[in-house]
């Protein structure tokens, strides 16, 4: 084979019911795919900038915003319950194919991630540059309020509980601070996507984004929240 090559995994499938039309849904402007497909090239890091889709139109807006669409999503890939693993899996073994070279380093893009700067996908590449032990290197950002303090409803009676009693008197500042996915890049190594069950074990590495340039979008309600961050961000 000839030499390893690092390219951009934007999975896109059609046919979203909450937000009908999601990836290409225009979002400030734009399509929502092309800020992704923009941060990835902006970052120089890519061979190719990929989209996994099995429609049509969303390859076709792809195409125009630079993305490659070297084939098309296979339809049991394509439903409402197909984890990104496969999707990611497949993305390599079908350029792996068509270009007989060996992949190397693979990003995972999410086509829903606005707020992407290619910035943190530098530094997510340059984490496995580093370190050759890591396998992952992925966006997370912290919670607001701590963990420790969570409740939950009793459903018996509908009174509160709290997850961690014994911290109900602790100070926030001696409690430690977790993270959680922040839902825009996964940065792996070729044998890690093709091999591990979850991204998220002892070889991967946190690439820590500001709480204000992550909002989850599977909602219209996430959506009109997103949008009106976004406007903040530009004036």
């Amino acid at each position: 084979m000839s030499t390893a090559k690092t390219i951009a995994v934007i999975p896109a499938r059609g046919g979203s019911k909450r937000i009908p039309g999601k990836n290409i849904k225009e979002f400030c402007g734009k399509p929502m795919i092309a800020y992704s497909i923009k941060a990835a090239i902006r970052s120089h890091l890519f061979d190719q900038v990929i989209v996994s889709t099995d429609d049509a139109q969303i390859a076709q807006i792809a195409t125009k915003y630079g993305a490659n669409c070297p084939f098309e999503r296979p339809t049991e890939l394509s439903d409402d319950h197909t984890p990104t693993l496969p999707v990611i899996r497949h993305a390599i073994e079908a350029i792996e194919a068509q270009q007989q070279a060996k992949l190397k380093l693979i990003c995972c893009i999410y086509a829903t991630a606005p707020f992407l700067k290619s910035p943190n996908l530098i530094k997510g590449h340059d984490y496995l540059k580093q370190d050759t032990a890591l396998d992952f290197a992925f966006s997370v950002t912290s919670y607001a309020f701590p963990i420790q303090r969570a409740l939950y409803v009793k459903p018996e009676d509908g009174t509160v509980k709290m997850f961690q009693p014994k911290h109900a008197n602790t100070r926030s500042q001696d409690l430690r601070e977790a993270y959680h996915d922040a839902g825009q890049f996964y940065w792996g190594r070729r044998d890690a996507f093709m091999d591990c069950d979850n991204m998220f074990a002892a070889k991967s590495a946190p690439v820590s984004l500001p709480r204000n340039q992550v909002q989850d979008i599977d909602t219209p309600e996430d959506w009109d929240c997103a949008e009106q961050l976004y406007h903040l961000q530009s004036k």
